[in-house]
């Protein structure tokens, strides 16, 4: 199937070996794991990155295996609460760093595109977010409040 924008294949990658249960050799709990994810998101962690950091520096390879939950489901749990989706507030934060190319770079047609197509991904994921009762319904795109919510 092609993708949405540039109607290229995607490209085959590398996939994670069938493991069901968690390797003998994590030194954590499961506890400790979920205070750690908990102390990471208070740091201002997106989930992914506290994904890559347990793995990286306490020797986690998958969270899902060592505590029966992925880091979003864990955080939600624990009761924090996250005040936007993260992959709304990434592509948020794309469009203001392209915007803000686009005013020193005026004539760059390519990220002119670029621009409109984060756009698109925006409105569409709001949609999404707004029937599910993620967002409030009167939730609505524009520059000044991707600058004040992407910081």
């Amino acid at each position: 199937m092609a993708r949405m924008h540039t109607r290229r294949r995607g490209q085959s990658g590398s996939k994670r070996p069938p493991v069901k249960a968690n390797p003998a050799w994590v030194q954590l709990g499961k506890g400790e794991i979920e205070e750690r994810i908990v102390k990471l998101h208070g740091e201002g962690l997106s989930s992914a990155v506290i994904g890559l950091r347990l793995r990286d520096q306490y020797g986690v390879p998958n969270v899902r295996l060592a505590t029966g939950r992925s880091v979003l489901q864990t955080l939600k749990e624990k009761g924090v609460k996250l005040e936007m989706p993260e992959d709304l507030a990434a592509l948020l934060r794309r469009s203001v760093q392209l915007q803000n190319h686009l005013k020193t770079n005026p004539a760059d047609t390519h990220n002119k595109r670029s621009l409109s197509l984060t756009v698109a991904k925006i409105r569409r994921l709001a949609d999404y977010y707004k029937r599910e009762g993620v967002l409030p319904v009167d939730w609505d795109f524009t520059v000044k409040s991707a600058e004040l919510q992407a910081q």
